[in-house]
């Protein structure tokens, strides 16, 4: 019980901030995104070493706890050492045990996707929960993804659509993504997935989603990210990576975590609506004999 009050005490701060994000100056806009990407190291590191990476100045932190109801930044920095103390740090076992190891390529990004599958594993439960709570209930579902965040969105509409049938791709084929928002209503639920730097027709979706009534679903790489603010539910997932493009494996893992939860919540219906796409994917030659 002690654990999870200091959880929703450290929820109920992260609301606050997003909700106060868009009035923030500069300054207070990249402390806060911090904070809110980096609660372990918020807990454990000095003020001005967590200054010094979110590449603000020590009082701006100050300031910023105080603009947030806090006495100062001690006082804010307890609900992140209260958060840290509830539960084991999400993947310090796994990071522990890189250290020292050889630089070899192929070795050092499976070991960053294994760091951001148990960073996206442990900070994703609620929100994947949440998530398949808008999409079940919503009169229709698209999804919608672009450039290097389109597998993610491809692999949610594919998993879906099998228990579905009536799940739309956003795709923008032939540039006609204006015309696929124009038909979004109010009641529907559009999932998108971008991440930085954020593809301007993602956006762009989720901005009409909105207009159009629509519950919309983000999962991104930031709780602060331009699309997770304009999001009903926010799953934030890894994307590090070694290499020079940001990783979608811990997108992809939450995308289908999301579509086996939604199974699992239809029940027999969900294994009806399988089995028959199923038979008729193999009626119709689409899996060799």
């Amino acid at each position: 019980m002690q654990a999870s009050k200091h959880h929703h005490r450290h929820a109920a701060l992260i609301a606050e901030i997003q909700a106060r994000y868009a009035l923030f100056s500069p300054q207070f806009q990249a402390g806060a995104r911090y904070l809110v990407d980096h609660p372990d190291d918020v807990a454990v590191s000095s003020m001005r070493s967590i200054a010094t990476r979110a590449k603000v100045q020590s009082s701006a932190l100050v300031r910023l706890a105080q603009q947030l109801g806090f006495p100062g930044w001690p006082e804010l920095k307890a609900i992140f050492v209260e958060r840290l103390r509830a539960g084991p740090a999400p993947y310090a076992e796994k990071a522990g045990a890189l250290a020292g190891k050889g630089g070899e390529l192929v070795a050092e990004v499976f070991a960053v996707q294994q760091r951001n599958l148990a960073a996206t594993a442990s900070a994703s439960h609620a929100a994947l929960l949440a998530a398949a709570g808008l999409l079940e209930t919503a009169s229709r579902v698209h999804v919608a993804g672009f450039r290097a965040a389109h597998p993610i969105a491809y692999t949610f509409h594919y998993l879906y659509r099998l228990l579905r049938p009536s799940v739309q791709l956003l795709s923008g084929q032939g540039g006609t993504l204006e015309m696929d928002l124009r038909a979004l209503q109010a009641g529907e639920a559009v999932l998108v997935a971008s991440f930085a730097p954020y593809s301007s027709e993602a956006l762009l979706v989720a901005r009409r989603a909105r207009e159009a009534g629509c519950l919309v679903v983000a999962i991104s790489d930031s709780a602060m990210s331009p699309l997770a603010l304009q999001a009903h539910a926010s799953i934030v997932i890894a994307v590090d990576s070694p290499s020079f493009f940001p990783s979608i494996v811990a997108g992809v893992a939450a995308v289908e975590s999301l579509a086996e939860l939604l199974v699992a919540r239809a029940g027999p219906q969900a294994v009806d609506a399988i089995a028959v796409a199923e038979t008729q994917l193999r009626a119709l030659g689409a899996y060799a004999p």
